[in-house]
């Protein structure tokens, strides 16, 4: 591929732009430093003019696409992926990040189009070949693909985030695209308001798991999250016994995370836990079993009894 045209498609909620898609501007801003090329990102939502204007201040964006339609509201992945598919002859890329809202959009344009999907990539290697984590993260596969038209999500904790400009510097195009979608529509959207950092964004993460023991427990993971101004995670042991809800799952089947500090309070360390949280910059792990395997990934390890240590931890602090 020699001249690359990429399209960045923007996740937001209609207001505001998800910081995960930041991530995926600087993935394609790697790809367009390979071989050169442009950079479109689009926008699909309803009364979206303000994610548009935020979205023009990226710099190296050439165009900022905007599909703006009252059926575009709800997100669904049904007529988004047609908008897509109706502008992929444009491209040789199409990139989003991997979250709930591009794995849920992106597979099923990549069908629709019958070529690859190159999911969750953590490394761009080049034009058609990318790295992406494997068995819950303990291998990586260089992926490489013959299609024509390149369709992949991103590890958002892999690539730092864009940072927009003062100014908008990328110029604003409405497009007239309408699809309907015929056989799905949204019944209903739960949201829980969060008291702390959303678990994906935060630079400090609390989690606690079956050794924490009970949900009444989790109240001391809260009060040092508190103090700390953290947000809570736990590991998939910990949801199954209902001491949290299983959005604050991190792990291979919950959210992937890689913050500053990751305290991993009462969790043994299984694998599927680990995949979620390994790229975190400093793990500290509190468990009273000295041969716990998060103890082979912890830059610091606390042995003992997480009843005793944690109070203290929250008086130190």
């Amino acid at each position: 591929m020699s001249h690359l045209n990429i399209l960045v498609l923007a996740q937001h909620n209609n207001q505001n732009v998800h910081a995960d898609t930041y991530s995926a501007l600087t993935a394609a801003l790697q790809l367009r430093q390979l071989a050169g090329g442009h950079i479109d990102m689009l926008v699909i939502g309803s009364q979206c003019q303000q994610v548009g204007q935020s979205l023009s201040h990226c710099t190296d964006v050439d165009r900022v696409l905007m599909v703006d339609r009252p059926i575009y509201q709800d997100g669904l992945a049904e007529n988004h992926a047609m908008v897509l598919q109706a502008l992929a002859k444009n491209y040789t890329h199409v990139i989003t990040p991997a979250t709930s809202y591009g794995k849920d959009v992106m597979p099923r344009f990549a069908a629709l189009l019958d070529v690859d999907m190159l999911s969750d990539i953590v490394t761009i290697e080049s034009a058609d070949t990318v790295i992406r984590p494997i068995y819950a993260g303990n291998a990586l596969a260089r992926v490489k693909t013959q299609d024509s038209l390149v369709v992949m999500t991103i590890r958002a904790t892999a690539f730092d985030k864009a940072s927009p400009a003062d100014e908008a510097c990328a110029e604003v195009v409405a497009l007239d695209l309408d699809y309907r979608p015929q056989l799905t529509q949204l019944i209903e959207r739960e949201q829980v308001d969060l008291e702390r950092p959303a678990l994906t964004q935060a630079q400090v993460v609390i989690s606690g798991g079956r050794g924490v023991g009970s949900k009444e427990n989790f109240a001391m993971l809260e009060t040092l999250a508190d103090k700390l101004g953290a947000a809570i995670g736990a590991s998939r042991a910990a949801v199954d016994a209902g001491f949290v809800s299983n959005d604050l799952q991190v792990g291979q089947t919950g959210k992937i995370v890689a913050p500053q500090l990751y305290i991993a309070v009462g969790i043994s360390g299984a694998i599927q836990h680990v995949a979620g949280m390994k790229d975190s910059k400093v793990i500290v792990a509190i468990n009273s079993d000295p041969d716990a395997p998060i103890f082979e990934i912890a830059d610091y390890g606390l042995v003992g009894d997480l009843f005793e240590i944690l109070p203290e931890l929250i008086d130190k602090v």
